[in-house]
């Protein structure tokens, strides 16, 4: 999962794609980068680190142009090096400059094709390499002296029908104009957004709206799924919609990875947290518990906290207080990480949990280390009961269209039960959000256009995916850093494998 962006107007656009990016931080915080076009040159900087540190006012300076396209990474697929970082550019045909958002999960077959069919042999492990070297070996066999939006939009199509997975694009055609595609399923986010300065329109494509809401830009509508747009030079807009599909928008999104003030396909992200922690109630209730308040695991925890406090009529109260200068612990990329990230970023109001019933309510249980170390500090913050609550179902399957939990034996409800996941993560009740309530919410008739659900129910949108599975789950490894095994704290019931 990464956050990209794409300007295309009269101005240099330079300024607002930092704050862009910078409101896109969450999405990934291990690289950043920007590529310009001033319509001779492009100008390029990334590095790994957050946004602000990467790029500094002598950087600023030199990415000078009117067109430019960002990334923030996190890191999926490959390995966590400045290499790697987006943008990526090649000079031919005219000069491109490419980033993306999401995974291609049939890399080693689109890999054998760059090299036998278009003799192009990728320099990383980055996926984008693949799309991007697609598109342009697909884009060099038309008349390039007089090539047209056709021409263009032929080309995606090619690359949407060689590359699998789930990708949200743009690109800068140098000379000609920026281009914005998603994978045929719309699996990953992007909107488009327009401000009108005097000198004419300035267009923007986001992974989120809360971006254009930072930039005075209006919303003008979601890149659709299979959709490609161009825009010329002459800031005219064209479209290439794809052939009817059925629809897989990623619900994680709602659930987790998106901020809450953005907004998808018509929906605010924060009002429909709300409405999974008002469906927990139910649970909660049928449970038989009664705590004395709902609290949240800052900070996309609290929106379906502040729902299930109100449906049960029980207080909420905010007392797990974050520190913001820590990351998100979700998207480190190794276990003790992770746990070191939460030590650090989480403190508890004793005097609020002192001997208190607590509910606490977070977005998901993954890997249950997260999990148990929260019960542990409420515990020791002198909680009488903790109970755990997740406004996601049970994660039992991989995700394998780019968020970061491509191995099964990462996911602790594809291995225990949900009484051995309680013991483990040390809670006095475990309770999960039921994917038939999800699947209800985010449904097809209530307007949300479709939804992918594979890592609560294994049914992957793109068909069957074992080959592309273990794929994934190799090339992951091979990059992967051993780590320590934690002994069970239960006899009852043996611990899960962390990593």
């Amino acid at each position: 999962m990464c956050g990209i962006v794409g300007f295309h107007g009269p101005e240099r656009v330079v300024g607002d794609m930092i704050i862009g990016l910078t409101a896109l931080q969450h999405r990934g915080q291990d690289a950043a980068g920007i590529a310009t076009f001033d319509g001779d040159t492009f100008h390029l900087h990334k590095g790994q680190g957050l946004v602000n540190d990467v790029f500094k006012p002598k950087h600023i300076k030199k990415l000078r142009g009117n067109t430019g396209i960002g990334h923030v990474r996190y890191t999926t697929q490959g390995a966590n090096d400045s290499d790697l970082a987006q943008p990526f550019t090649t000079s031919y045909p005219f000069g491109l400059a490419m980033v993306h958002n999401g995974n291609v999960i049939n890399f080693r077959d689109v890999a054998k094709l760059l090299h036998e069919k278009y003799h192009v042999l990728p320099k990383t492990t980055n996926d984008l390499e693949l799309i991007m070297y697609t598109f342009a070996s697909e884009l060099r066999v038309k008349d390039l002296d007089r090539i047209s939006v056709v021409d263009i939009f032929d080309a995606v199509e090619t690359t949407q029908e060689l590359v699998k997975g789930a990708y949200a694009t743009v690109t800068i055609i140098a000379g000609h104009g920026l281009l914005a595609f998603t994978d045929p399923l719309g699996i990953r986010p992007l909107v488009m957004g327009r401000r009108d300065t005097p000198e004419g329109p300035v267009y923007a494509f986001a992974s989120e709206s809360t971006c254009f809401d930072y930039l005075d830009f209006e919303f003008v509508e979601n890149v659709g799924p299979g959709q490609a747009v161009f825009i010329d030079n002459d800031y005219k807009v064209h479209y290439k919609n794809q052939q009817a599909l059925p629809k897989a928008f990623c619900v994680f999104e709602q659930i987790y990875f998106a901020r809450e003030d953005s907004t998808i396909h018509g929906r605010l992200v924060a009002r429909e947290r709300v409405r999974l922690g008002k469906i927990l109630a139910r649970k909660v209730v049928d449970a038989g518990l009664k705590p004395d308040m709902v609290i949240d695991v800052p900070s996309s925890g609290y929106f379906a906290a502040s729902g299930l406090a109100e449906a049960i009529g029980v207080p909420y109260r905010r007392a797990l207080v974050k520190n913001n200068h820590m990351g998100r612990s979700f998207i480190v990329p190794t276990q003790a990480g992770r746990e070191d990230v939460v030590k650090k970023k989480l403190n508890p109001i004793r005097a609020f949990v002192q001997g208190k019933k607590v509910a606490v309510v977070d977005d998901s249980i993954v890997r249950g280390t997260t999990s148990r170390r929260i019960v542990r500090l409420l515990r020791e913050a002198g909680a009488s009961e903790v109970y755990f609550i997740s406004s996601a179902p049970p994660l039992v399957s991989p995700c394998i269209y780019g968020i970061d939990m491509a191995m099964s034996t990462e996911l602790i409800a594809a291995n225990y039960t949900e009484d051995e996941i309680c013991r483990y993560i040390e809670a006095d009740k475990v309770i999960y959000q039921d994917l038939s309530d999800l699947q209800d919410l985010f449904a097809e008739e209530r307007g949300y256009g479709g939804s992918c659900f594979a890592c609560f129910t294994g049914k992957y949108p793109t068909g069957d995916v074992t080959k592309y599975l273990r794929h994934i789950q190799e090339e992951r490894q091979s990059h992967r850093v051993p780590e320590k095994v934690v002994a069970s704290v239960s006899a009852k019931a043996p611990a899960p494998t962390e990593h």
